[in-house]
């Protein structure tokens, strides 16, 4: 297949100051859950972006200095030795043609420093926008000469470990925003005061840092053309445009977004594709120099606008480098219908509040390229000649039909219901998620075009009808139920509920069960469901309250940025929240019980309907009856009827079947680590 010509201006390579950049695809700085702990494993996987033709491939935010230490979190650094360890991705992302990023990263007040336990320093005495009960100094002259030369040592590690674009970074509530901002900059030297002295240390970075190594790295500018907030939106006033116009040659590159975590990445309920092009458009307007931006691009078409329209030069990407990091490759190739678009569902970015690699719900390779040897693209061919019924097409079971296809194994997948997708296809219809379909879709269409996978819909099988297949290996994907009962994290047992308590689940919601009176939600679950379901009812005209014991709706949320989103949009539409609070019983006569989480005090509220968001129970009663029955077919579960878990697990379950299918290797065996040598 031949790249479609109305295309072709992707592939058109840009200059970046002294370096080129083959074709638009820019792979913008993304926290990774490995920094300078696990360096093979992040230089395996930046490596596999610069295999599928991004022309730019950047690592995280890397800190520049011990006072500039964001622990727990692991971000990258560049202090001392740290240039081996980044030139392991340089390497490998030059191998493949692309040019490598960095963006060097000072926190000031918001690096609280847990681990090196140095003073943060900041643009002023001031607590940091973290919970920690610390505040940073007020950065003397002797500390701003530190920081100048901390930065321009930073930088010529980082052309001395390969990188070809090195970012100054001001944005993000960094040390270089403190400075900019007009409410924490109340300095009265020549750092404070007016915009062009609180631009000064800016100015005076970016410039330092093209004089230390602009004769062969380019020196980009990451920028937000908003002050940022806590609110839902984002704050602009006309002091980040005057900072452009200020500086508009300066810089070999504009990397523009906007400061609001939750909108530059937001989820694709709350935040669209090229969101950010109202924002950032004027920006080329005011520079020659180009400009890149982020906007979770997964339509090629869209991209082509952007650039046609004169938003961008370079086509910025995060999630879609992770959902597919041969994007650019198979728009090049023709192929754009085997891309595996991005759902915007955010679980990449938990890793980084987790401390832990980057995983992907579209892609189930995602961080195992060096550990497991996975590769996005390529997999070994099938191992024996074993016939593979699985029984379940949800996320599960459709992607291990998927990846055992692509070996070459000869495949049944059987679902119980006409249509495809499981969860996946029921969750999707409530509100934002359309966008999640994507899991389904994606696979179900590689499928169709594979001629070893038979899908036999509407066939829910009983165990007798399992066995009479006639399949050497049985795979179980037949998906978990919500809980009726109240057992959860909270309640280990189930809840006294009076007899005549009209009590749902949120499989009973997506399955259309009629609903009356004022509704009382018992969210134990703490993602999204409890908070989606109260928007549905709400738009559905019903009285909504939202118990939970959390501090927050939705308080695991805050892992996908979510969480204050979806708060303020409950408490605009009117739902009820009760944070602290737990279901204690009743049902009965219009009314729940409710008791504090902490005094144990109780009250009741008027219910006419009970949902219970609690614990999932996996569908494994048709394992339990082949196991029963005995005999020579080897069995295994995999995805939530393994273990409840997210859609991400469930694809990775079933990924990590079909990879280790007649592998001899174990299952420990497969995994490798990244040790810390020891010297004397």
């Amino acid at each position: 297949m031949t790249r479609n010509p109305r295309y072709d201006i992707l592939f058109e390579p840009v200059a970046i100051g002294p370096v080129t950049a083959r074709n638009r695809f820019y792979q913008a700085p993304h926290c990774s859950g490995m920094g300078f702990a696990a360096p093979h494993m992040s230089a395996a996987m930046r490596e596999v972006k610069a295999e599928g033709d991004w022309a730019v491939v950047c690592t995280e935010y890397c800190s520049i200095h011990p006072t500039s230490d964001n622990t727990p979190l692991i971000n990258a650094t560049l202090w001392d030795d740290d240039v081996r360890a980044h030139a392991l991705m340089t390497e490998r992302v030059h191998n493949h043609g692309a040019l490598a990023g960095v963006e060097l990263w000072h926190g000031g007040g918001n690096a609280v420093n847990h681990n090196t336990r140095n003073g943060s320093l900041g643009v002023a005495s001031l607590p940091g926008e973290k919970y920690d009960p610390t505040q940073s100094r007020a950065m003397d002259k002797q500390d701003i000469r530190d920081l100048h030369r901390w930065h321009v040592d930073a930088a010529r590690r980082a052309k001395q470990a390969g990188f070809d674009v090195v970012y100054v970074y001001a944005t993000h509530r960094n040390l270089v925003t403190q400075f900019l901002s007009a409410a924490k900059n109340q300095r009265t030297d020549e750092y404070g005061g007016s915009l062009e002295n609180r631009a000064r240390l800016l100015r005076e970075l970016i410039e330092e840092t093209k004089d230390a190594i602009g004769d062969t790295c380019a020196v980009a500018l990451r920028f937000a053309v908003d002050e940022g907030g806590h609110g839902d939106g984002v704050v602009v006033n006309d002091e980040p445009r005057a900072v452009i116009e200020m500086l508009a040659e300066t810089p070999d590159l504009w990397d523009v977004g906007v400061a609001d975590y939750s909108y530059e990445m937001g989820a694709s309920r709350f935040v669209g594709e090229a969101a950010q092009e109202n924002y950032v458009a004027y920006v080329k307007q005011l520079t020659s120099k180009p400009v890149v931006g982020v906007g979770r691009f997964t339509s090629p078409d869209t991209m082509v606008g952007q650039v046609k329209r004169g938003v961008l030069d370079l086509i910025g990407a995060v999630r879609p480098s992770i959902a597919d990091p041969f994007l650019p490759n198979k728009i090049d190739q023709g192929r754009t219908d085997d891309i595996r678009e991005c759902i915007g569902c955010n679980v990449c970015y938990t890793s980084d509040t987790l401390s832990a690699p980057v995983r992907c719900t579209q892609n189930p390779t995602m961080c195992e390229e060096w550990r497991r040897g996975w590769h996005p693209e390529v997999i070994a061919a099938k191992g024996s000649s074993d016939h593979v019924l699985v029984v379940g097409a949800g996320p599960s079971g459709l992607e291990a039909a998927r990846a055992l296809g692509h070996r070459g194994y000869q495949v049944t997948l059987a679902e119980a219901e006409t249509e495809l997708g499981g969860r996946v296809l029921a969750e999707a219809r409530l509100p934002g998620l359309a966008a999640w379909t994507r899991v389904r879709d994606y696979r179900e269409q590689q499928i169709a075009a594979m001629t070893t996978v038979e899908i036999y819909r509407a066939s829910n099988l009983n165990a007798a009808e399992v066995r009479d297949v006639g399949a050497d290996r049985v795979v179980l994907a037949t998906g978990a139920r919500w809980c009726g009962d109240g057992v959860g994290r909270w309640h280990n047992t189930p809840l006294a509920l009076a007899d005549d308590a009209v009590v749902l689940t949120p499989d009973d919601i997506m399955a259309g069960a009629v609903v009356s009176g004022p509704v009382v939600i018992f969210d134990d679950d703490h993602y999204y469901m409890g908070g989606l379901l109260a928007e549905q009812l709400r738009h559905a005209g019903h009285e909504v309250t939202l118990v939970t014991p959390a501090g927050h709706v939705s308080a695991w949320g805050a892992r996908t940025h979510e969480q204050r989103r979806t708060q303020t949009r409950l408490l605009e539409l009117g739902v009820t929240v009760l944070t602290g609070h737990v279901l204690a019983g009743g049902g009965g006569g219009g009314a729940v019980d409710i008791a504090c989480a902490y005094t144990g005090r109780r009250h009741q509220i008027a219910a006419e309907t009970l949902v219970l968001v609690t614990a999932r129970l996996p569908n494994d009663t048709l394992y339990d009856k082949l196991v029963a029955l005995g005999g020579g077919v080897e069995l295994t579960r995999i995805g939530d009827c393994l273990a409840p878990g997210t859609i991400a697990h469930a694809v990775y379950s079933g990924h990590r079947f079909a990879r280790e299918l007649d592998d001899s290797a174990t299952a420990e065996a497969s995994l490798r680590r990244e040790m810390p040598r020891l010297e004397d």
